[in-house]
């Protein structure tokens, strides 16, 4: 058993409550639980009981054992003082405050349903994936769809806070920090450590002085270490361009090496120099992109913004190769889709927690329920119980659900496991 269970226990009241007493028999009334604290401290706050004829306003302790008290040094501790009651499975040591006080003690091991128990015990021990696997179809459908929306909003804020701190770190800028971001979506996972190192090597105030497509692509292969020693009339432009602008900016102790990126086992369409071209496309003749992101509305926006047109060099390579070859002159809808996902969700989602306004979350949710988008091996595992994702949002939903409260076996938090737990109850009653 785990210390949270009891938390659990006494944040829903879900023990036997007649009769009840201190270890000291004296009767005792439960008036407030408290408030759940996450910080330093007694678990809960504020939480009022009365003991005999007197009323007590105060915390609660929660341990599994009495001794736990001692162990953490709760005895030396002036924060503990406050505490009113000690709520614990088993009273196996007498505890006092740091003035030598008692502290009254509530034992629950006679007093919690032996079944509610069972079944918490079974999800910790679930040998499935999904915990609650053998369970989920006697779920209320209502309780997983809630459940889902939940996860979503908070991979939505998580997301948000990760570039909120981007934003501390890029002096709040909103468009330095949007900037970061598109750099980091470009990288498309195999591609990200060296996105990101190329992002610190340019930085955003330069790149807004430079808007034509030729000289970002100057910029952003020059960096990335791709035209010391390609070949060819157009290649050669470039590496002029960059070393004006290079010398001009004093950029050549950032430059990367052609080493630090990934070709390895992936189609011709995602290598990085194709990348770097459709991300030029992206910038070039746009004052703001984080304006872009704001304004945009709809999924044909975003699409046509990440999708931009390619130079004509771009348009008939995959590499700096002096021989054309078949390539395309946008990026494909479903590598859109994936920047709107990465790029344009966080941002908004971050945008939303630092206006307070909701609408820009509710147009990245109503975003993610436009995007289709192919199951993985984390939704795969929903589906095999009979659920189905039929959008983004479904998937970041089955992300946030499996990564936050599935895989860390976390049900007691999570309203399906609070479900589960709460039909026993029920059906025991």
């Amino acid at each position: 058993m785990k210390e949270d269970f009891l938390h659990y226990i006494w944040q829903h009241q879900y023990y036997r409550n007649t009769d009840l007493a201190t270890t000291e028999s004296e009767p005792l009334q439960v008036l407030r639980t408290g408030y759940y604290n996450t910080d330093a401290g007694p678990d809960f706050r504020e939480a009022i009981v009365k003991i005999g004829d007197v009323e007590w306003s105060g915390s609660v302790e929660i341990h599994l054992r009495a001794s736990d008290w001692r162990r953490h040094n709760h005895q030396t501790d002036l924060k503990y003082d406050q505490v009113t009651l000690h709520v614990v499975w088993e009273a196996d040591e007498t505890i006092s405050r740091t003035d030598g006080t008692i502290i009254p003690v509530l034992e629950l091991k006679d007093r919690v349903d032996t079944a509610l128990a069972y079944t918490y015990k079974q999800l910790q021990e679930a040998r499935t994936i999904i915990p609650c696997a053998n369970v989920w179809p006697d779920v209320p459908e209502i309780t997983k769809t809630m459940m889902l929306g939940r996860a979503l909003t908070e991979r939505l804020e998580q997301k948000g806070h990760e570039v909120l701190q981007s934003y501390t770190t890029y002096n709040h800028d909103w468009e330095a920090t949007a900037y970061h971001v598109l750099f980091k979506g470009f990288g498309f996972k195999i591609n990200q450590e060296p996105m990101e190192r190329l992002v610190k090597a340019i930085p955003a105030t330069i790149v807004r002085k430079h808007r034509h497509l030729f000289q970002l692509e100057a910029l952003l292969f020059g960096q990335a270490g791709f035209l010391a020693d390609a070949e060819g009339e157009y290649v050669q432009m470039l590496a002029k361009e960059y070393g004006f602008l290079s010398h001009k900016y004093s950029l050549g102790d950032k430059a990367m090496q052609r080493h630090h990126w990934n070709f390895m086992r992936m189609r011709p369409a995602n290598f990085p120099t194709v990348r770097l071209a459709q991300l030029a496309a992206v910038l070039a003749n746009r004052q703001s992109f984080f304006t872009a992101i704001l304004e945009a509305q709809t999924i044909k926006h975003f699409e046509a913004l990440f999708m931009a047109e390619v130079s004509e060099f771009w348009q008939q390579r995959f590499t700096f190769s002096p021989e054309p070859s078949k390539a395309t002159k946008t990026m494909g809808q479903g590598s859109a889709h994936n920047l709107v996902i990465n790029v344009a969700i966080p941002l908004l989602a971050a945008y939303s927690q630092f206006t307070g306004n909701r609408t820009h979350l509710e147009k990245a949710i109503e975003l993610l329920e436009k995007v289709k988008e192919a199951s993985n091996k984390v939704t795969r595992l929903y589906e095999a119980l009979g659920w189905k994702a039929t959008s983004a949002a479904d998937n970041q939903a089955a992300l946030s659900l499996y990564k936050n409260y599935c895989q860390p076996v976390n049900c007691l938090q999570c309203a399906i496991g609070n479900k589960i737990l709460k039909q026993n109850l029920l059906s025991r009653s």
